[in-house]
């Protein structure tokens, strides 16, 4: 077993897996300030926002959560609360659509994997389903999850503590970092014609539909797009034209 877990250790598509779920941790947890100095200004109590990031972890579906408390109106709580959770449950059912494909990665075991599903995020599914093999693809599911879920909740912590010291947060460039991040995961996977459809189709949709609906719907036909795709292979390789 020794020299077995050697060259498993030794392996550099499970390094490079490792290092590349360390590389997405950190820049999407730098984020975690603008969420915890954003939350507390839009009126919730410092315990509040850390409970939000411990539980709900989904950093899309937070922010859409605070956005909508923060834009509510004072005479209808009630209604506020409800559109808020409304938009981040819309906006957090992507992450359904992820645990398709990461259910084989994570593996057996039914507390391994009530785990996972509380890790299944954008980074999660980026990062392990961009991995060559079995072992890579599990290495960078759990490093991305683990680096982000302790890095996004001390951040949290930081950035509610902090407050309005930071000014404006949007201002530190966070919320690019994030995105550099993540697009640096998708652009080695834009080889072939069907991808770049993928992803150009999909980024069409959602910016159409971002003005005339709520959080979350824009996500959710961005995947329509890629299930569209997938279905249909437009653009893709078919078996009988492979084998021929």
């Amino acid at each position: 077993m020794g020299p077995y877990k050697d060259s498993k250790a030794r392996d550099p598509r499970i390094a490079a897996a490792t290092r590349s779920g360390v590389a997405v941790g950190i820049a999407v947890s730098l984020y975690g300030v603008s969420f915890g100095a954003l939350a507390v200004a839009a009126g919730l109590d410092v315990w509040q926002v850390c409970a939000l990031s411990a539980l709900m972890f989904t950093g899309g579906s937070q922010f859409a959560l605070i956005g909508v408390l923060a834009a509510g109106s004072v005479p209808a709580p009630a209604t506020t609360a409800w559109s808020a959770i409304t938009a981040a449950t819309l906006l957090g059912t992507r992450n359904a659509l992820y645990a398709i494909r990461t259910g084989p990665i994570v593996g057996p075991g039914w507390l391994k994997r009530l785990l996972a599903a509380h890790w299944t995020i954008d980074e999660t599914a980026a990062v392990s389903t961009a991995q060559p093999t079995p072992e890579a693809r599990r290495a960078g599911f759990w490093v991305t999850g683990a680096v982000i879920y302790v890095g996004w909740n001390l951040t949290t912590l930081i950035g509610a503590l902090l407050g309005d010291l930071l000014g404006d947060v949007r201002a530190w460039g966070l919320d690019a970092a994030a995105a550099a991040a993540f697009l640096g995961l998708l652009w080695p996977r834009l080889k072939g014609l069907q991808p770049v459809a993928v992803a150009i189709c999909a980024a069409v949709v959602a910016a159409v539909v971002v003005p005339w609906t709520p959080p979350g719907i824009p996500v959710l036909a961005a995947a329509g797009v890629a299930i569209v795709f997938g279905l249909t292979n437009v653009f893709g390789h078919r078996k009988g034209r492979a084998s021929a």
